[in-house]
């Protein structure tokens, strides 16, 4: 979010004061991407993983705080529940072999510290949500201790003035005619917590934001439909990416009649393709109020005249607790400053190799959209696209997506004839090595011809071990029991073991 929250309680002096304060970045901001506009940023991209943390029972740890004293490497780092770590992966030019690099340093990094973890009792899991994960755990006492947390539950419930409603309609399991629901009232915000996923940061240049970023929302149905990785949560089966509405409501401001209003959630997806990166910072000041309003001593003015580079650090705060789905990231290095596109739609998991294939694509696709000399974007409804991310994160393999030229088809199709071949063409313009292209996105194609991402593999075993007779929360430990198994061996989820396979082998 920008920096370190320290304050628990603001007055209305503050929130005015930190409204001002971001007028002020705001205006900044436009005077820094005016002198910018023919800036050429390298193509730059970075990788975050949020991973859950699990005992011998494969439940919920709750040592996140020892986890983090034994794995002592500062690429990892706290998150919401003492269930959750993440892990920062350094970013990099994506050219060459950077992508099997980015592969062999994930494993690696995650490989040390899932032995240390050990050491204090958790278990690194990389996955979207949790499956043991239940309604007790979903209290008070397993946030995090670092005060940002507990400000930002306590500003959330403030604004919204009653507890939380989690309410899923689920799909069907394997065999069943009838989804399960989950109906939830909450006074935390810590089911957010559950929502674990990997986010793919891409540098570019302020001119060139607005395609990217408008590409990437494109996208993000398709992203989530051949990547869902969180079937369950709270013991039942829910969506194929579960993650989505789960996050949305976790962190929902709105009581029921400013919904009823239209007003606009802070999980969003957004309503418009953009112009500008502008656009959505504007946007975000706009329509939502502060959560964290604390202010800095910067005057972001006086530092561009000085010939320096502001932290705007209230923009940044502000901007970091409204979760659009393609979040845009103003940031400092040094002497310098940089814009990236943050994606968030991905869940954790399944294996790194599956990590780093969705990468691949994702890089790829949006490059080779971002580049066209027609966009695809100008010959589709921006509520399409937005359509197409609750089709996939609802229905997985199974969604129907509507595509420009294509109409409404299936994310295999869509992929294997449309988007792979725009992956391939966006790393080679990159200058991606072909071997490594081939390797990654070879991954998404076997995938999308066996029809089998995390959700499904998960669904499809859990199914089989309650036909064979097991309750659910007995059938939940076990298949992630397998899962972890499988998430070490490294193999893409596409090639695990079918659920009838792995009772026998038992």
């Amino acid at each position: 979010m920008g920096r370190e929250v320290t304050r628990l309680v603001f007055t209305r002096k503050d929130r005015q004061a930190f409204r001002e304060k971001v007028h002020a970045c705001l205006d900044a901001l436009a005077e820094l991407l005016t002198d910018e506009q023919d800036a050429d940023a390298e193509p730059t991209v970075g990788l975050e993983v949020e991973l859950n943390l699990v005992d011998g029972e494969c439940s919920p740890a709750m040592v996140n705080a020892s986890a983090l004293d034994a794995i002592a490497d500062p690429a990892y780092q706290t998150e919401l529940g003492q269930f959750n770590i993440e892990v920062n992966v350094e970013p990099r030019r994506l050219d060459g072999t950077s992508l099997a690099s980015l592969e062999d340093e994930l494993r690696t990094t995650l490989n040390k510290a899932d032995e240390r973890a050990a050491a204090a009792g958790g278990r690194l899991a990389m996955i979207g949500i949790l499956p043991t994960l239940g309604k007790q755990h979903l209290h008070q006492r397993w946030m995090s201790s670092d005060p940002r947390y507990t400000a930002l539950d306590q500003q959330i419930f403030a604004a919204r003035g009653e507890d939380i409603e989690l309410d899923i309609a689920g799909v069907p399991m394997p065999g069943r005619h009838d989804g399960d629901r989950l109906a939830v009232v909450t006074d935390t915000i810590l089911a957010e917590a559950a929502c674990t996923s990997t986010q793919l940061h891409l540098q570019v240049s302020a001119d060139e934001f607005a395609a990217h970023w408008n590409s990437a929302q494109m996208l993000s149905g398709v992203q989530v439909a051949i990547a869902a990785n969180s079937p369950f949560f709270a013991g039942r089966a829910l969506w194929h990416e579960t993650r989505l509405p789960l996050f949305e409501q976790a962190t929902d401001t709105r009581p029921l009649e400013l919904r009823n209003q239209g007003v606009r959630p802070r999980v969003w997806f957004g309503e418009r393709w953009i112009s500008s990166i502008f656009d959505l910072f504007e946007e975000n000041s706009r329509y939502f109020p502060a959560l964290l309003p604390e202010c800095t001593d910067e005057d972001p003015h006086a530092v561009i005249a000085r010939g320096g580079v502001p932290e705007l650090a209230e923009l940044r705060m502000h901007n970091g607790t409204i979760y659009r789905w393609n979040r845009p990231i103003y940031d400092t290095t040094g002497s310098d400053h940089h814009l990236r596109l943050e994606n968030r739609v991905l869940a954790a998991g399944p294996t790194v190799r599956d990590t780093v294939a969705d990468a691949a694509f994702y890089y790829g696709a949006v490059r080779a959209l971002a580049a066209a000399e027609r966009p695809a974007w100008t010959r589709m409804p921006f509520d399409a696209a937005a359509a197409n991310l609750q089709e996939g994160a609802r229905h997985g393999f199974g969604a129907r997506l509507y595509w420009p030229d294509h109409g409404w088809t299936s994310p295999s199709d869509l992929v294997l004839n449309t988007l792979l071949p725009l992956a391939h063409a966006g790393l080679d313009s990159l200058g991606v090595d072909p071997r490594v292209r081939d390797t990654y996105l070879g991954v998404v194609e076997d995938r999308c011809r066996a029809g089998r991402n995390g959700a499904r593999w998960q669904r499809d075993a859990v199914a089989a071990r309650e036909a064979a007779g097991e309750a659910r929360e007995h059938a939940l430990a076990g298949m992630v029991a397998d899962y972890l198994d499988r998430m070490h061996s490294d193999e893409p989820v596409h090639t695990w073991d079918r659920p009838g396979q792995l009772l026998t082998n038992e």
